[in-house]
């Protein structure tokens, strides 16, 4: 199942902010997939795109679709000391990535690569 309204919200001091994540699943272009695991963890998910998925929880709300070339992009925000859990659950699906966090002035302020 990749779609669910069961897990948690976003919460409202992060739903006004403006998108301070980028990311990159590198092997994974078949975002129903990447949903499916995050509804699994217990995250929201719904259909954003013909292939693409958004997907929160209440420390994060990403975008994830699909490109042309084997992989999934990944936008959205999250709380800035939450960075680390993402990149741990995505590490614990078995996932490659790359995660880039940005700062109001929109400088990149950390990057995980996995």
């Amino acid at each position: 199942m990749d779609l669910s309204d069961d897990g948690p919200a976003l919460d409202d001091r992060w739903a006004q902010s403006d998108n301070n994540l980028c990311g990159l699943l590198p092997d994974s272009r078949n975002a129903s997939h990447i949903a499916e695991r995050f509804v699994r963890a217990g995250w929201r998910s719904r259909s954003s795109s013909w292939e693409g998925y958004e997907i929160e929880t209440s420390w994060c709300r990403i975008e994830a679709d699909p490109t042309d070339n084997s992989a999934t992009l990944l936008n959205g925000v999250i709380d800035p000391d939450r960075l680390d859990d993402l990149a741990a659950l995505l590490t614990r699906f078995g996932l490659r990535f790359h995660l880039e966090l940005y700062d109001d002035e929109r400088d990149l302020i950390r990057e995980i690569k996995g």
